[in-house]
């Protein structure tokens, strides 16, 4: 797995947020924590059982919003984190974004996509 940062906007009802989020390869959706997604307002649409690294399972409540990255835009499902969570960017989101982690340089470069 590799790990890096980038800074992006989140939007949603109530406007829009920059957050500084955490790349993990291994890391399948994107997590907002608790006060962000509070003050976008966004709302619980469905309840996920997720399997941390370490094994441990927990639920928590999954929602949608828009993510913009590096002049790219996407509509996203978002986990409604706790407050104690970090803003983790998931292969979902970069995926819908046409971006991939390299884990040998940590940067996200584009996605060659074939058809």
């Amino acid at each position: 797995m590799g790990l890096t940062s980038v800074h992006a906007t989140v939007s949603g009802p109530r406007g829009e947020r920059e957050l500084d989020f955490l790349v993990d390869s291994g890391a399948l959706y994107t997590v907002l924590p608790r006060e962000h997604w509070m003050a976008l307002g966004l709302e619980p649409r469905r309840r996920l059982d997720f399997s941390l690294a370490d094994g441990t399972r927990i639920y928590r409540d999954v929602s949608e919003c828009e993510i913009a990255f590096d002049g790219q835009r996407t509509h996203t499902p978002v986990v409604l984190g706790e407050a104690d969570d970090s803003a983790l960017l998931g292969a979902v989101t970069l995926e819908e974004l046409g971006l991939v982690l390299n884990p040998l340089n940590r940067t996200l470069q584009e996605i060659h996509r074939t058809m």
